[in-house]
């Protein structure tokens, strides 16, 4: 129980299951995901960890309890594990984020303020370079970065990130945990993310939580930033 003078922690799960087609993907999930804290989601493939995610997001139905005691506007980024679509579009990086940011039609273009948006979004993530390159021919790196910079593009309370490098070299991998720790200590924002890399883990959790099925263990690396 939290002492009434302690401040509540972001979101609150309390015997959380998923069942679907008579399988039970997670079952009596407990976790707190704190203010301005990395709190990283471990665990083998298929152990549940993209479930949890989706449950918070409300994809997918669940019993139990998630609270949100939001302190700003309560809006949450979400970058996916991979993203499937037609590569054979003919659509920019520009024109990807266009749609998601603007009313106009991306094929009448894209308006001035629009593409100044754009370009500070990819510069966040040091992708400014593709913003004209042809969405279909990203490497899976690239592709997550993009994605990255869509989440982050207006500044969320709460970012859940699935696997967020685990396509991208080293440099790569390295430039997203050095944004994400900037997000988190100068922006304030919570992140929830899935990884099986431990030295990820290490590097950038300030709480590590074990998943396959239920909650194997949970362990506190760090104090969170307050």
């Amino acid at each position: 129980m939290i002492p009434s003078t302690a401040s509540p922690p972001l979101v609150e799960i309390e015997g959380l299951s998923v069942r679907l087609q008579q399988a039970t993907l997670l079952e009596d999930i407990n976790l707190r995901l704190q203010p301005a804290s990395i709190h990283v989601l471990s665990g083998p493939n298929g152990g549940g960890k993209t479930t949890l995610l989706r449950a918070i997001l409300g994809q997918v139905p669940f019993e139990g309890t998630i609270r949100c005691h939001w302190r700003g506007g309560g809006r949450i980024g979400y970058v996916p594990q991979r993203l499937d679509f037609d590569r054979e579009i003919p659509l920019t990086v520009e024109g990807f984020l266009a749609m998601m940011w603007q009313r106009r039609a991306v094929c009448l273009g894209t308006g001035r303020s629009t593409v100044a948006r754009i370009s500070a979004a990819l510069e966040r993530v040091g992708m400014e370079k593709l913003m004209r390159r042809r969405f279909g021919v990203l490497s899976g790196g690239e592709l997550q970065r993009v994605l990255l910079a869509q989440a982050l593009e207006p500044t969320p309370e709460i970012l859940l990130l699935d696997e967020p490098t685990s396509s991208i070299d080293d440099a790569g991998m390295r430039a997203i945990e050095e944004r994400l720790l900037q997000i988190k200590r100068e922006e304030g924002v919570s992140i929830l993310m899935a990884s099986h890399d431990s030295e990820q883990v290490q590097r950038i959790g300030d709480q590590v939580t074990r998943i396959r099925r239920t909650i194997r263990s949970s362990q506190t690396l760090r104090e969170a930033d307050s």
